[in-house]
């Protein structure tokens, strides 16, 4: 059985920061039901991350909403909000990631629903949270970068300011949220009382920058400054970075440049003897180390640093890596099925417990396809009370 097993998530999120974290709790064993605008659904079912249109939707749906029911309502119809309230009355968790003030005013706002389940766990994610200038901007990943720092830690010096190429912004506030649910969770098992769990994009953006932002309050306020070539920490020194080789690339991580120098066959490196000068001469060293390794091909380079315990590796593409024995050790991907019979393949959750995989058989919903097994359920369970 799974952890989550029996516990009832409504979830009124959409596109992919509420919807991420309603996907951990259904693989943790809840069952989610995904309420959905009528007609048009979430808007993740249209908003394409590429042109790969799956079973007449978006891949990216697919992906972040398998193991889910759809309920189709409208939240200003009646009947659909008695339907909802009762729905509520069983939930164990309540999930939205709408604007400030929209879940109060369609009347689901967090002093409403206890009200009607005193017991729930209610949460909620923002753009930017709740006060302050910003709230009312809408939560958009690449926004969230850009306004956070996050775009200049990437790439090298001259390069701008570079995003990541995921919506990281979002998986971290969805990611945080389930924390924050589950604690709560917890926490109502001791005390029978409702919980508001919010968590903002803009301060999971923050958080995920401790490292930084501890380093810029301490440094006196100093920007962080990305190395003119092969950057890939904006703080750390040489030789850490991705660096090309004769036929493709090669990351290298923390280590000493003589020994490096040694063990590459490059006597320049060893001319920087000092632990000091990886982050005074970096620009110099890793200059020196790209050169030097356009020599040899990748595999000749790991074959010498490797059995040295230097911290290298390759650096492959999704081709590369699907074929490669360690990634199919992982078992990371599962086949799940669609009601109508569509199959895909998609990631499993990462988590083991008791060294089993959390996985499920179930693809992402049809718009609306739990209907009618929702109606009858819920008016059986709870007559017509308000």
């Amino acid at each position: 059985m799974k952890p989550l097993t029996d516990y009832l998530v409504l979830d009124f999120s959409q596109f992919l920061s509420g919807p991420s974290a309603s996907l951990r709790l259904a693989d943790l064993g809840a069952r989610v039901i995904k309420v959905e605008k009528p007609v048009s659904g979430d808007i993740c079912r249209s908003l394409y991350t590429s042109d790969l249109i799956m079973n007449g939707e978006s891949s990216v749906f697919h992906a972040i909403n398998r193991n889910k029911e759809s309920l189709s309502a409208d939240l200003k119809n009646p009947n659909d909000v008695s339907l909802l309230k009762k729905i509520l009355k069983k939930a164990d968790v309540m999930i939205h990631n709408f604007r400030p003030g929209v879940m109060e005013r369609l009347g689901f706002g967090f002093d409403e629903v206890i009200k009607i389940n005193p017991q729930i766990v209610y949460g909620e994610i923002s753009g930017y949270g709740n006060e302050g200038p910003w709230k009312d901007r809408p939560g958009q990943d690449l926004l969230l970068q850009s306004l956070t720092g996050l775009t200049w830690l990437n790439g090298n010096a001259d390069d701008g300011p570079v995003p990541m190429g995921l919506s990281i912004v979002d998986m971290l506030a969805g990611a945080n949220l389930v924390q924050g649910l589950l604690a709560c969770l917890i926490q109502r098992s001791r005390t029978r009382q409702a919980a508001l769990v919010q968590v903002s994009m803009i301060d999971s953006a923050y958080d995920f920058q401790f490292e930084a932002i501890t380093t810029f309050y301490r440094d006196g306020g100093a920007l962080p400054q990305r190395t003119n070539v092969n950057n890939a920490h904006a703080y750390l020194g040489a030789p850490y970075g991705v660096y090309q080789t004769a036929d493709g690339y090669i990351a290298l991580a923390m280590g000493l440049i003589p020994t490096l120098g040694k063990l590459l066959k490059c006597p320049n490196l060893e001319n920087y003897p000092l632990v000091s000068d990886a982050f005074d001469k970096r620009d110099e060293i890793k200059q020196v180390i790209a050169e030097h390794l356009k020599k040899g091909t990748t595999q000749q380079w790991l074959d010498i640093l490797e059995p040295a315990d230097i911290w290298c590796a390759d650096v492959l593409t999704w081709d590369r890596l699907v074929a490669h024995a360690g990634f199919q050790a992982l078992n990371m991907i599962q086949n799940v099925t669609m009601r109508d019979g569509y199959t895909y393949q998609t990631t499993r959750c990462p988590i083991r417990i008791d060294g089993e995989y959390l996985t499920a058989s179930s693809g992402s919903p049809m718009l609306g396809q739990d209907n009618e097994a929702i109606w009858k359920e819920f008016e059986k369970e709870t007559g017509d009370e308000e």
